[in-house]
């Protein structure tokens, strides 16, 4: 996940893959036991193309307002961008406690295998695309829970990645509008940069010197 901090402190941009499609998940446990999920490539960009409502959460529980929320699915998976204007995700942000994505979905359409080991897989080929999250919680990758649905009840899971891949990326805006990203410097660090520094200045000097010859 990669969030944007504005200068005014009024809002932030949080962009990223909330799922890889065709990728294992961790192992998984229902009431038959452990199994291993993926979420079939195109299941996604079918449930955007069937004009359902994807709203945009925190923790999953509370709903965010968020106009240009964009959502794709591309040959990596469940890309998302949004803007967040709600004081309690950017105090997060500030505090840099955001986790990472998740999402909740119905399942449509899937089909289950066992392989060679005896691991059960699900490949979930179509669902029902209810909701993005952003989390301030290290994400567990299996949750639960029922809705009714006229006289029906209908099982809602919610995903997130069992690893977060290269963690949040924090970027803060300026106050001039340059976007600078955020990053620690060792000491180390430090007398490596002051070295390239001297050398640069060295080289410099040298070369004005020999084309004054």
């Amino acid at each position: 996940m990669r969030v944007e901090i504005r200068a005014d402190k009024e809002s932030i941009r949080v962009s990223g893959y909330v799922n890889v499609v065709g990728r294992d998940s961790r192992v998984l446990r229902d009431a038959s036991g452990g199994f291993i999920e993926q979420i079939s490539p195109g299941a996604f960009g079918r449930a955007l193309q069937s004009g359902q409502p994807v709203e945009l959460r925190y923790n999953h529980r509370k709903t965010l307002e968020s106009p240009d929320m964009q959502l794709r699915e591309d040959q990596i998976g469940l890309w998302a961008q949004a803007t967040v204007t709600d004081p309690e995700v950017i105090d997060a942000a500030e505090r840099k406690e955001l986790r990472g994505w998740s999402f909740g979905f119905v399942k449509q359409k899937d089909h289950w295998k066992t392989d060679e080991n005896g691991t059960r897989r699900r490949f979930v080929d179509d669902l029902e695309l209810r909701e993005v999250s952003v989390l301030n919680v290290t994400p567990a990758y299996i949750a639960t829970s029922i809705e009714a649905r006229g006289e029906d009840e209908i099982l809602i899971e919610f995903r997130a990645e069992a690893e977060l891949d290269g963690g949040v990326d924090y970027v803060r805006e300026t106050e001039t509008t340059a976007t600078t990203q955020e990053k620690t410097i060792t000491p180390e660090g430090e007398s490596t940069m002051a070295l390239v520094r001297k050398t640069v200045e060295y080289y410099t000097m040298k070369r004005r010197r020999d084309n004054a010859l």
